[in-house]
């Protein structure tokens, strides 16, 4: 059976809540460790340096979203429906992420790819193959692609004044209204590329 360390389990759950709440910048080692049940030194045992720990937790947090938002390219309506759940329903991790784009933007000063960087390379090729291989109209860039995409499916999370105003103005103020309006943008926006020989729509 393999075994576990409770101690760095505590360390890891209780940086994700300190990042979440001041990003890396604010974020305080001592305030970990205490949340932790640890220590300063203890921390600093597992981990060299606060971005060294924001690392490993983004690293983390990639994997437990990778398995809940799957991108296939043919349907990114349905993507960002995924992206729109998963964060309406874990909104800490929304902020965890958006501290990491903000502080990470233009990557590590040493030129090292961070965690998100990396993933959103790996996503921008596989809209390429898609549209090489016909699935997705060729004539965007699939940097735009992924860049519109995010922003549309983050629309609500990332800017709560406007889902606030949505409980009061919106004809559907519900939740599934916003949803819906995500996967209805990207849908027109991008519609998957017509077969050949394929009947019209």
């Amino acid at each position: 059976m393999a075994s576990t360390d409770s101690t760095r389990d505590r360390i890891v759950a209780a940086a994700q809540a300190e990042f979440a709440r001041h990003g890396i910048a604010g974020a305080r080692v001592d305030r970990i460790a205490k949340a932790a049940r640890s220590s300063k030194e203890r921390v600093y045992a597992y981990f060299r340096s606060k971005e060294e720990l924001y690392g490993y937790v983004a690293a983390q947090e990639l994997v437990v979203a990778a398995e809940a938002i799957h991108l296939d390219p043919a349907d990114l309506p349905a993507y960002a429906g995924q992206m729109f759940d998963y964060f309406a329903a874990h909104p800490d991790r929304y902020r965890f992420v958006s501290w990491g784009r903000l502080e990470l933007g233009a990557g590590p000063a040493d030129g090292t790819p961070d965690p998100y960087s990396q993933a959103i390379l790996g996503k921008i090729e596989t809209i390429r193959r898609a549209q090489q291989a016909g699935d997705l109209d060729p004539v965007w860039d699939p940097v735009d692609v992924m860049s519109l995409v995010t922003q549309i499916a983050h629309a609500w999370i990332g800017q709560p004044e406007f889902a606030a105003l949505a409980q009061r103005a919106a004809a559907d103020p519900s939740l599934a209204a916003r949803r819906a309006a995500v996967v209805r943008a990207v849908q027109t926006l991008f519609p998957p590329a017509p077969r050949p020989g394929s009947a019209p729509s």
